[in-house]
């Protein structure tokens, strides 16, 4: 099983401003003129070895998106707008239809949908595109947004074969050779985590979700249902003290939350997800860089864990 990342910001997509390219540009200029870099031949390694994540690339524009690679059929996240992206690589890679293609959705706010009426395969016949939740309205949620004024091209415009799948959150599931999961979530209009199964690898996909002072309890569902993952990909739009002291009942968790429910629970792996759209790559390379520290002391002794921070185009194998 691999998780490919197509979207990783939280709220709405994060813009890249003219002045964080040449901040960028400038620090990698520095620090070449720093190590007498002469030769272009040099350059590639350079990059490689000698900037940081944060200056030779960055954490992503596009929000939540994630895909599950291991069987026949395609299995996505969400469909924000790493969706587009999605489906733009499906179209390049030149995937002939028909396809399949089954969509989770963690909820219904925007930016968790909002780059379906951009997924091309959804405009080929003969593609099956498979819309599963745990919300009521789904059909109708994704109509609204396809609609006059918000939209030019309606819902049924799209030439795919689109299905929209209410779950129970009661039952187990067997879709697309997953067993799958879910678990209600405390956010604004409620959202559901799914745990994926398969061949004995376990992913969990839990994002807007904000755990309060009862996720310190011994029994706390999320510990159960997150138990022993190989991969955790979890909410921690904050920091700790942004959460408590401004923006408590948002809906979202920090990364301090989220390394002690990872450690509690088992995990392997950590990655931290559905990131603050105002930070810019140098103040996500610190975020997660603090977050690292406290993990090295709340985890200690369990030197197989890792924690990272979620970027588009990242890609984790379950091994």
């Amino acid at each position: 099983m691999q998780v490919h990342f197509w979207g990783t910001r939280g709220s709405l997509p994060a813009s890249v401003r003219t002045e964080n390219i040449r901040k960028k540009i400038f620090l990698a200029l520095s620090k070449a003129v720093a190590d007498g870099l002469s030769d272009k031949d040099d350059i590639d390694a350079f990059i490689e070895n000698r900037l940081s994540f944060d200056i030779k690339s960055g954490y992503g524009c596009n929000t939540a998106c994630i895909e599950v690679r291991g069987g026949a059929e395609f299995v996505l996240c969400d469909a924000g707008s790493g969706l587009r992206d999605f489906g733009n690589y499906i179209m390049a890679e030149g995937y002939k239809p028909p396809q399949t293609f089954h969509i989770f959705l963690s909820h219904l706010h925007w930016d968790h949908i909002n780059g379906f009426p951009f997924f091309a395969p959804a405009f080929i016949p003969g593609n099956s595109i498979h819309v599963h939740g745990f919300h009521h309205g789904i059909e109708k949620a994704f109509i609204g947004q396809q609609q006059e004024p918000y939209f030019p091209i309606p819902l049924d415009a799209m030439s795919g074969d689109i299905h929209f799948h209410e779950m129970d959150p009661d039952r187990t599931y067997t879709i697309a050779g997953y067993e799958i999961n879910g678990i209600k979530q405390p956010h604004p209009g409620n959202s559901f985590g799914y745990a994926f199964k398969k061949e004995k690898k376990k992913f969990v996909y839990s994002t807007d979700s904000e755990h309060l002072q009862e996720s310190e309890n011994e029994n706390y569902p999320f510990i159960e249902f997150a138990r022993d993952a190989d991969l955790l990909v979890f909410d921690a739009q904050y920091r700790l003290a942004d959460h408590i002291f401004n923006k408590k009942s948002w809906g979202h968790s920090s990364n301090i939350v989220g390394v002690e429910l990872a450690t509690r629970a088992g995990v392997k792996h950590l990655c931290m997800f559905h990131t603050e759209h105002t930070l810019d790559d140098h103040q996500l390379d610190a975020f997660l860089a603090e977050s690292r520290e406290y993990a090295r002391i709340y985890a200690e002794g369990n030197n197989g864990f890792r924690i990272d921070l979620a970027y588009d185009g990242l890609a984790v194998d379950l091994i």
